[in-house]
């Protein structure tokens, strides 16, 4: 089996959908990233700490990911149509704590998949994935408040809601102000969710 064939083996996919690595040198990709960073409605619910504002910007935070990956602090994931490839969003782990095995799971998705269970979806088979192949004991997913949609996609794979965790996020657009957020959370020995 070729790296290639080792590397899609490897890639998580189930319900129609495939997470792959982000290529920072695919036009389609960056393009794909530029959109999504960039939606009216990604912008609402996050503040990044560094904006995508123009293409090239766009081009170097996929790359950033893949260098962040390799040292093990994050894990990318681009999420496809299994049958199409076509991009459909993003899932990915975060502050990673290997010693303690937590890990914070977040995601968006493109405005054309909204409305058909993609990040549900793909939010299942991340977290899968990372109790399977990291290792993780605890993932956390947080949203602000206000963010029902995100409060639903959380229930539905199974992440309880344990509490508001106090300026917790930046306020929207803004790097000095704060706002609250919901703290969801899965355990590797927590039941699988029924019906995704």
């Amino acid at each position: 089996m070729s790296r290639t064939d080792e590397r899609a083996a490897a890639e998580p996919h189930g319900h129609g959908l495939r997470l792959c690595a982000w290529d920072a040198g695919s036009d389609a990709d960056v393009e794909a990233w530029f959109r999504g960073r960039t939606d009216p409605d990604f912008r609402r619910w996050n503040t990044p700490m560094l904006w995508d504002e123009s293409y090239e910007g766009a081009r170097e935070s996929p790359r950033r990911r893949t260098e962040s990956d390799a040292e093990g602090k994050t894990v990318s994931f681009r999420i496809t149509d299994a049958a199409s490839g076509a991009t459909l969003g993003q899932v990915g782990l975060s502050g990673i704590d290997a010693h303690l095995r937590r890990a914070v799971v977040g995601y968006w998705v493109l405005p054309e998949a909204r409305g058909r269970r993609v990040a549900t979806r793909a939010l299942d088979l991340a977290a899968r994935w990372t109790f399977t192949e990291p290792g993780i004991h605890r993932l956390e997913l947080d949203h602000v408040i206000g963010h029902a949609a995100s409060c639903r996609i959380a229930e539905l794979c199974g992440f309880p809601y344990e509490g508001n965790m106090r300026g917790a996020a930046f306020d929207e657009g803004r790097h000095d102000a704060f706002r609250d957020a919901h703290l969801h959370a899965l355990l590797a020995t927590d039941p699988a969710p029924e019906g995704i």
